[in-house]
């Protein structure tokens, strides 16, 4: 997998990956960390606990997947997921309550095509590369309502298996994770999984994160990355951010917190 951050790097640099970044679909502790593992483990019970202190049902949670400095204007984080209260069953059968994870991940084996993934947040965490996380709680209303559409299954209806880095969030081509992220937000919203006008919605309440490539270096990964495919943007690229998503939910009185949580 290669996940948006890393191919923001890549065609930042001009070349190539040949070893992607890992995702958090992956065993924690088979993944190669960043960082250390117990420092990981400390900033995940970190972010689990502000959430439990705030009655979160459901909430987002963002992860660093790269050094800030390399990446693009308006991207601070570079992965986005929500985190549901859950009854979990332990490796030995035991069934506990907690948090697990629900994302998108693209395959290993098919860059073009996503997967929906439900993990622990120490997966999901260990693809960290700085010791921060982005966390927002949607209202109660708004927690029920995507609590309801999780739950129910309709958040793999509106999931599009195309995919894309940079996915634009105004039509349904493609998608990435954050902009699944959008889509089901807006399908809880909304009370529908209708693509088509979730999409007009999205086009008449929600701004898109700009990002500007270098043409060249653009072409460059297109060619290279089959994962970069520009056939549903016009003219500056259009993508989702945890900060876009926050922005959309806080203008709309959705939003209860939303939190930089530093080990």
């Amino acid at each position: 997998m290669r996940p948006l951050h890393t191919v923001l790097i890549a065609i930042a640099l001009g070349v190539t990956l040949a070893v992607p970044v890992s995702a958090g679909s992956l065993n924690a502790a088979k993944q190669e960390l960043a960082l250390p593992l117990e420092d990981l483990i400390l900033l995940t019970k970190k972010v689990e606990n502000i959430a439990a202190e705030n009655g979160a049902r459901v909430f987002l949670v963002a992860r660093v997947g790269r050094d800030p400095k390399e990446l693009p204007a308006g991207v601070e984080f570079t992965h986005v997921s929500f985190g549901v209260y859950s009854s979990i069953r332990t490796g030995d059968g035991r069934v506990i309550p907690g948090y697990s994870i629900y994302n998108l991940y693209q395959r290993d084996d098919e860059p073009r095509v996503s997967d929906l993934v439900v993990d622990f947040p120490i997966d999901f965490m260990a693809g960290s590369h700085v010791l921060k996380a982005g966390v927002l709680i949607p209202t109660p209303d708004l927690q029920q309502r995507l609590l309801e559409t999780l739950s129910s299954g309709d958040h793999r209806l509106v999931h599009t298996p195309d995919y894309s880095a940079f996915s634009n969030p105004y039509n349904a081509r493609f998608q990435n994770c954050t902009e699944w992220v959008l889509d089901v937000i807006n399908a809880a919203i909304y009370g529908t999984t209708d693509v088509e006008q979730l999409k007009a919605n999205t086009r008449a309440h929600f701004k898109a994160q700009t990002i500007r490539m270098n043409p060249f270096k653009l072409l460059f990964a297109q060619l290279f990355m089959p994962e970069v495919r520009m056939g549903d943007q016009r003219g500056p690229i259009q993508t989702v951010t945890f900060q876009t998503i926050a922005d959309y939910l806080q203008a709309n009185g959705l939003a209860e917190r939303v939190m930089t949580v530093q080990l």
